[in-house]
């Protein structure tokens, strides 16, 4: 989880860029929070993001005071604690719509409460305890995801699909129904994520893609465009990226 306040003068847009983990947004500034999903749908106030949104995705914070709590979550807790995500693949939903009027009330008690760590605790408490009564994905689904996310994206779909007994037929098939995207594209977005995070730390490309197994530095360039629709320059100057290490650090 992360806390973000500001006071602008204009309006302030910052454009999403794809992360291995679920967003959810609590909006608790004066003005209402406005995120586009890319094609045109706007949500206000409280809402999910799913992995991978599409090229234009981006978040409007109004003139005045703004204020939101972010929280990331593993696709794995996600299933959980928002319900299955296969429809939250990529798409910006109102929180309401999963949480219903639990939603409105968790917001009520974060707009009342002025510390950021007894928000961060309301928070947790909350999503825990959605956790609990959620239903878990599968243990082998899991497993995979963990495999992914620690060999950064660049473990064979065959080698997971082996390690936990299962056909890659229903390795395909289960791990899209619980996680939303299917197992290849899951890893292509953990290797981006890497590799657009050593992009924003200065890291020239041609190093970048060594470093992220790319087997090039154009292949490196078409991933992010597949992701962003813009270029890897593009893409290592975005806002978001460039605060993620004090906001979510590796080793808090």
């Amino acid at each position: 989880m992360a806390g973000f306040s500001d006071r602008a003068d204009a309006v302030v847009e910052i454009e999403a860029v794809p992360h291995p983990a679920l967003m959810v947004i609590f909006d608790l500034g004066d003005q209402p929070l406005v995120v586009e999903d890319g094609s045109g749908q706007q949500q206000r106030g409280c809402v999910t993001a799913g992995l991978a949104p599409p090229h234009g995705a981006r978040g409007r914070g109004q003139a005045g005071s703004f204020a939101c709590l972010q929280v990331r979550l593993s696709p794995v807790i996600a299933h959980a604690v928002l319900g299955p995500v296969l429809g939250l693949s990529g798409a910006v939903t109102a929180l309401d719509d999963l949480w219903g009027r639990d939603a409105a009330r968790i917001q009520e008690r974060l707009r009342a409460t002025r510390s950021w760590d007894d928000r961060f605790v309301i928070a947790e408490v909350a999503l825990a305890r959605r956790y609990d009564a959620g239903r878990a994905v599968d243990a082998e689904v899991a497993l995979c995801w963990r495999r992914m996310v620690a060999s950064r994206g660049q473990v064979r779909v065959e080698r997971l699909a082996a390690e936990v007994g299962w056909s890659r037929k229903r390795l395909w098939a289960r791990f899209r129904s619980q996680i939303g995207l299917t197992p290849k594209r899951a890893a292509q977005l953990i290797r981006f994520d890497h590799a657009a995070h050593r992009l924003a730390a200065g890291h020239g490309a041609a190093e970048v893609a060594a470093d992220s197994g790319y087997a090039d530095q154009s292949h490196l360039h078409r991933d992010v465009m597949t992701f962003t629709g813009a270029t890897p320059a593009t893409v290592a100057s975005a806002p978001f990226l460039a605060v993620d290490d004090v906001a979510w650090p590796a080793q808090p």
